[in-house]
């Protein structure tokens, strides 16, 4: 299927002969069950609709006929045993809410991968809208602020340039895995220092202060792990780095922030 798929230009329907001899075959593998965040606005058609579930990463497009759904009791996970309530669930969706779906899979005439729907069960209500879908957050200020309003409308957006936010953030991660994989297999070990230290030391910045109650002692929010990593090697490690947060209380830029993740090794 996905070979057929692949060659469609946009706009262009699949051989009606190879989207039945597909959709017999998907048929066979029996039923599935998706759950996710309806992407889009439902598309409506009479007694039909169309929609995107989208799970954060990607999407998968539901068709719900009104004579072929039945809906799910959330208390017991029984059939509602009630013409139409489906549907009636299903009228009732906006843009954002969460819905558990079981069907089967088959190809429309665009050549669209679908499930079918045959159960419908309502999860969760959106209870603020949704970002424009097409534009997404277009204040960097609430983006920065609210990461996870940022998030939604990121992988909701229809239109982008990029990577999406969630992308970001996973091209990170697998960034700080790669550089510990690295340093690991090259003899370096990982330690933690001090992040409230009693003397403001590892660079010029002005340093976070704090007091401690107990101790009745100030202390300060580590600028960088420096003299810590060095009075390790003075003890005995070879190769030590640590891949950690450190704070400097000054200015706000693009590329400065009074918070950020740092990588020293010695």
């Amino acid at each position: 299927m996905a070979t057929v798929v692949a060659k469609l230009s946009e706009g262009e329907r699949p051989p009606s002969e190879q989207k039945d001899a597909l959709n017999v075959q998907l048929r066979a593998l029996g039923n599935v069950r998706i759950a996710g965040r309806l992407a889009v606005p439902p598309r409506v058609m009479g007694k039909a609709a169309f929609v995107h579930l989208s799970d954060g990463i990607s999407r998968l497009q539901i068709y719900v006929r009104k004579q072929d759904a039945v809906a799910i009791n959330n208390d017991t996970g029984e059939v509602i045993e009630e013409d139409g309530r489906a549907w009636e669930v299903f009228s009732l969706l906006d843009h954002g809410d969460f819905v558990g779906v079981e069907g089967f899979l088959f190809v429309t005439n665009t050549g669209e991968l679908s499930v079918h729907v045959e159960k419908l069960q309502f999860l969760s209500k959106a209870m603020l809208p949704m970002p424009d879908k097409m534009h997404g957050i277009a204040d960097p200020e609430i983006r920065q602020r609210q990461r996870y309003a940022d998030l939604i409308a990121s992988s909701l957006q229809v239109e982008r340039e990029g990577l999406t936010t969630r992308e970001v953030f996973e091209t990170r991660a697998k960034t700080i895995s790669s550089l510990r994989r690295y340093l690991e297999d090259h003899g370096y070990v990982e330690v933690e220092t001090p992040m409230l230290t009693p003397k403001a030391t590892g660079a010029a910045a002005k340093p976070f202060k704090t007091h401690h109650n107990a101790l009745d002692i100030d202390l300060y929010a580590r600028i960088a792990p420096e003299l810590y990593l060095k009075r390790l090697v003075v003890g005995g490690f070879e190769k030590v780095y640590e891949l950690n947060r450190n704070f400097r209380n000054e200015g706000l830029s693009r590329r400065h922030n009074p918070e950020f993740t740092m990588l020293e090794a010695y």
